[in-house]
């Protein structure tokens, strides 16, 4: 394996241009918060086969408001490595090694990139499935009974599309009175979720300006004054959801949505400090 002497980003992440020569022995990167230290060591795990630093899709990399696509360069002394995407393309994965073009695979033959991280921005960087689990785990430790509203709600609804997968007709009526029980289930997991973020939200906005970023929270899940329409909703859509192997609707699809209050970003385009 060879040393990296030299690394180069172009709208990449935060970075419209940056250039970086780095001496012998260890190289620090320090600076305030959004100054884009983590996409500078995201984009060197770029240059090894697999999804980088933070498991981001490629299209998530380009800057923001840039031209689309992204390049990044690294000179391994003589040899000169690059991955990036075009504008046209912002999910293909580009290639090169001393001007020609090259596998992903091949990359490992020059340059080795170990890390470790603190996990502390994986609920932004995963989908909603992993923040709805942190959301739950938050209203279960101040409502215990939040855990049994859950089961009652996921047994009901596994029932559900155990029934639509199967191969008969369902009976109406059956389907109808699962549905029911899963409105009431879903009515207290809404509301208590409501709660708490809105509470949650309402102590961070009336706290003091700090040295540490501050969240804005919301929950992108159904209204609990539309639990009737949420009924009418499982009625209407079985047979889609019966194509879909699985119930689309409810608040097992739930999102907890953060925004960095000052900047007014999704956390997820932030920096790991923030």
């Amino acid at each position: 394996m060879m040393v990296l002497t030299r690394l180069s980003l172009t709208n990449f992440r935060n970075h419209a241009e940056f250039d970086l020569a780095a001496g012998s022995g260890f190289v620090a990167l320090h600076g305030p918060n959004g100054a884009g230290k983590t996409n500078i060591l995201e984009a060197m795990s770029l240059l090894v086969p697999g999804r980088g630093l933070r498991r981001a899709v490629l299209s998530d990399m380009s800057r923001h408001d840039g031209p689309g696509g992204f390049a990044i360069s690294a000179e391994l002394g003589d040899v000169k490595i690059g991955m990036g995407t075009q504008a046209e393309a912002p999910d293909k994965r580009k290639v090169r090694i001393n001007g020609a073009n090259a596998t992903a695979n091949s990359l490992s033959e020059w340059l080795s990139v170990l890390w470790l991280t603190p996990a502390m921005d994986r609920i932004f960087m995963e989908g909603a499935g992993a923040r709805r689990r942190f959301l739950d785990r938050l209203v279960l430790a101040l409502r215990p009974g939040h855990a049994r509203m859950s089961s009652r709600y996921e047994a009901a609804m596994r029932e559900r599309n155990r029934l639509l997968a199967g191969d008969e007709r369902p009976d109406p009526a059956w389907l109808d009175a699962l549905e029911l029980r899963m409105m009431e289930a879903a009515v207290p997991i809404l509301q208590a979720r409501s709660e708490l973020v809105a509470e949650l939200d309402a102590a961070l906005a009336a706290g003091e300006e700090e040295t540490f970023a501050r969240p804005m929270l919301a929950i992108d899940q159904p209204e609990i004054a539309d639990s009737e329409s949420l009924l009418a909703s499982w009625k209407q859509g079985r047979l889609r959801d019966a194509a879909a192997g699985r119930t689309l609707e409810g608040p097992h699809r739930a999102d907890l949505t953060v925004i960095h209050r000052a900047k007014g970003e999704a956390a997820s385009r932030c920096s790991t400090g923030e």
